[in-house]
């Protein structure tokens, strides 16, 4: 089962953003990474109102390598959950990404992998409140469509979250103090020259 509203071998990127755009910002996360919170919370709505304006499209590509270092499942689970939010559309796939971050468990807890958790958090997005997407997370409908994504995460030779490349250039979205750059110091980095 491979969600709506994905692209790649398998659907293994979720893109939001004009298929056809002529830059591509490629953002690499873990959904139990504080960074990648950190990134999301203060540049992901940067990011999603840039592709909304045609400056480019954004590929999520997501790892699940936190399960395995700290424990649990919740990085899988939370990514199945997205990927029943994409399949109900672009829109609901973005708030239920930073509903996920914003309400991201500490990496020593994995509440992540309780399905009911992941509908609460779901429960403040209207398109998501259908029995289809409640019925897909209950299920684990995307499990297997999950691990795939994390494969090839695996596989794409990135070693750490955030990663994130505009049109293969790595941009800096984390600064030396742990910290989400400024909106503007990231719009400054994908701009084209």
């Amino acid at each position: 089962m491979i969600p709506a509203n994905t692209t790649g071998p398998g659907g293994v990127i979720v893109r939001y953003g004009d298929e056809n755009a002529a830059h591509v910002l490629s953002v690499y996360a873990d959904l139990r990474c504080p960074y990648c919170k950190r990134m999301e919370l203060d540049l992901g709505a940067v990011m999603e109102r840039a592709a909304d304006e045609g400056r480019f499209a954004v590929d999520h590509h997501f790892g699940t390598f936190l399960d395995a270092s700290a424990g649990g499942s919740g990085s899988l689970e939370a990514l199945a959950a997205l990927g029943a939010a994409a399949d109900v559309g672009s829109q609901p796939f973005m708030h239920y990404l930073r509903a996920l971050y914003a309400d991201q468990p500490s990496e020593d807890e994995d509440s992540f992998a309780d399905r009911n958790n992941l509908l609460r958090l779901a429960d403040e997005i209207e398109a998501l409140r259908s029995g289809d997407f409640q019925q897909n997370v209950l299920e684990g409908k995307y499990l297997p469509w999950a691990a795939q994504v994390s494969l090839a995460f695996e596989n794409s030779g990135v070693r750490s979250t955030p990663t994130v490349l505009f049109d293969r250039t790595p941009v800096a979205v984390i600064n030396a103090m742990g910290y989400a750059v400024t909106p503007e110091a990231f719009l400054a980095e994908v701009t084209p020259a």
